[in-house]
């Protein structure tokens, strides 16, 4: 069965994407985590340490947006003089990632979630910060929707793109997200 709050928030999914979907108890208190940078960096530590020593990290998060950044430092380059792009791939991943756990966050009986795809592409090197910002919130909120009411696997592909200080594109991933709703 599924709670009231996410029936409420699903009756919401074609709204503009300027406003927001209405968070659950749970998804308020993932979010609140999530962007505290101590809790963060203790989440990042034990689960994700190539990603804490890396310094990733989550600048914001609502249900439409999520950017993250990682800084440009000496253990993130590469002989080029830019940084790796595993590195950026991490901080992208996390701009998508922290979207999808935050749609899922909650829900009875869970959803799990996986990258099934991912593409990127390179446009200019990386020598400074890079943020990534990922605006597909809408469309990862409702493929959650349909996993719940359909109790099918269903995917969704997360657009985010990386740019640094002065506006410079460097980059842009397309994380493929599967989600299946586990047996109650």
């Amino acid at each position: 069965m599924v709670p009231a709050n996410i029936i409420l928030a699903r009756s919401h999914s074609n709204m503009p994407e300027t406003q927001k979907l209405p968070l659950t108890k749970p998804q308020e208190k993932f979010k609140k985590k999530f962007l505290n940078a101590f809790l963060f960096r203790l989440h990042a530590l034990s689960n994700v340490p190539a990603g804490f020593v890396a310094g990733m990290k989550l600048i914001s998060l609502d249900t439409n947006k999520a950017v993250s950044t990682i800084p440009y430092k000496y253990l993130n380059k590469n002989p080029f003089r830019s940084m790796y792009f595993a590195v950026q791939s991490m901080a992208a991943e996390l701009s998508t990632a922290s979207l999808a756990l935050l749609a899922i966050e909650g829900i009875v009986p869970s959803v799990a979630l996986i990258v099934v795809d991912l593409s990127a592409e390179f446009h200019k090197k990386a020598t400074g910060k890079v943020t990534f910002t990922c605006t597909d919130g809408a469309l990862i909120f409702d493929a959650v929707e349909r996993c719940i009411s359909s109790s099918e696997p269903t995917t969704v592909k997360a657009k985010t793109t990386g740019t640094m200080a002065d506006g410079t594109l460097v980059s842009t991933f397309y994380f493929t997200w599967s989600f299946k709703q586990r047996a109650a």
